[in-house]
């Protein structure tokens, strides 16, 4: 196989080494040059037309309003000066319609079945919602367009006390996985990061393969995180529809990821059932995506427990999109009693009319959770957090 951007690339590994996680004894990549892409920012990142840095260290994009959280309700004990953490949010799932339409309007593009009468993302079903977010993404065509985003998605979370995001980004929308068109795209976000990094907001990305494109799609994507691992880049993970392909498909490119130190996610455990969550852990995955329906099998619960597996748990998505009709039915308190590692995140939170402030008041009036759960949480969080041992140490103390 050649990759997009030049250079060979060979599959005759031996097999992994066994670790905690089940592991299949297959073949391992092995890249043909394998070492780190610089740090993004110190050359390519500055360029013209990026975002200047404003009174928070990030452009703000005028014309753009709040995410709708929904009807206002009483204080609860969530609200509390508790920082938060967010490992579980997608870049192009967390453009603000305003934003969308905004940039639409610049480039003179049509958006059709996009939006509703009132403005809000356009969709009834989980097949919808796949069909709105990738005809909103299509907005986004180039590097600035991505460093704008950034920029905003990092502004919003920095008001909900986030500290600490791991953002998922496609290079499937960022140049349709072209290796060099990646690294450029890439560029322009890592300014835009260390930026927010200056002023109290730290992130790390995420590259993602998209399921239901198809397994050599997710080769280019896994070889794009690969070649750029290290500086912002630090995980490798995969979303999308959840019913298509096998996850043993993409074996292939988890391997690929892992060889070059990033760290493992997978969606896994939404749609499908406790084997959808197997699937993902024989990928080599330290966390998952979802996996709420783990509380399905007890066995399964209690080796997520053993291996010290994190969910990335997304309450109000999972109800948005009708995984659980409601919260009372949400499976996240008793996974959390009996031991799982589960963390709080947003998922697509425009197209859920959520914020990370309301899922938090939510879980409190839910379940009666208050500071102590949400500091476990986070805590929870920190530990799985992929990132440097200096940054996973400084995040700890904030929740200890």
């Amino acid at each position: 196989m050649v990759r997009r951007g030049g250079g060979a690339l060979s599959g005759d590994a031996g097999p992994r080494r066994s670790g905690d996680l089940h592991r299949r004894s297959r073949q391992r990549p092995r890249l043909a040059r394998h070492r780190p892409h610089p740090r993004a920012g110190a050359g390519a990142g500055a360029r013209r037309g990026l975002p200047r840095r404003g009174p928070c260290g990030l452009q703000r994009y005028r014309g753009i309003g709040p995410v709708p959280s929904g009807p206002s309700r009483p204080p609860t004990r969530s609200q509390l000066p508790v920082k938060k953490i967010e490992l579980h949010l997608h870049l192009e799932g967390a453009a603000p319609p305003d934003f969308i339409r905004s940039l639409a309007g610049e480039k003179r593009l049509t958006l059709d079945g996009v939006f509703d009468d009132r403005g809000a993302y356009a969709y009834d079903d989980f097949a919808g919602f796949l069909r709105c977010y990738e005809g909103a993404t299509r907005v986004l065509q180039g590097p600035r367009d991505y460093a704008r985003l950034l920029a905003e998605v990092l502004e919003r979370c920095a008001e909900e006390g986030v500290i600490y995001v791991e953002l998922f980004v496609s290079p499937e929308f960022c140049g349709e996985a072209d290796l060099s068109a990646w690294r450029d795209h890439l560029a322009a976000m890592t300014e835009v990061a260390d930026a927010a990094r200056a002023d109290g907001i730290d992130s790390r990305g995420i590259v993602t393969a998209i399921r239901h494109f198809d397994p050599d799609r997710a080769r280019r994507s896994a070889i794009c995180a690969a070649e750029t691992a290290g500086g912002w880049i630090t995980g490798f993970g995969m979303g999308g529809a959840e019913q298509v392909h096998k996850a043993t498909d993409f074996a292939w490119s988890f391997d690929c990821a892992a060889e070059a130190g990033l760290g493992l996610t997978c969606h896994a455990g939404e749609w499908l059932g406790p084997d959808s969550v197997r699937q993902a852990l024989d990928l080599g995955c330290t966390r998952i995506g979802h996996g709420v329906r783990a509380i399905e099998d007890p066995a399964l619960v209690r080796d997520l427990v053993e291996r010290n597996i994190t969910l990335e748990v997304c309450p109000g998505s999972n109800i948005a999109l009708g995984v659980y009709p409601g919260w009372d039915a949400h499976p996240i308190a008793r996974l959390a009693d009996a031991g799982v590692r589960v963390t709080v995140s947003t998922d697509d939170p425009p197209f859920f009319h959520s914020t990370l402030r309301a899922e938090y008041d939510r879980l409190a009036s839910t379940f009666d959770w208050g500071d102590t759960e949400f500091r476990q949480i986070n805590l929870w969080a920190a530990e799985a957090a992929f990132c440097d041992t200096a940054t996973r140490d400084r995040l700890k103390k904030e929740f200890a």
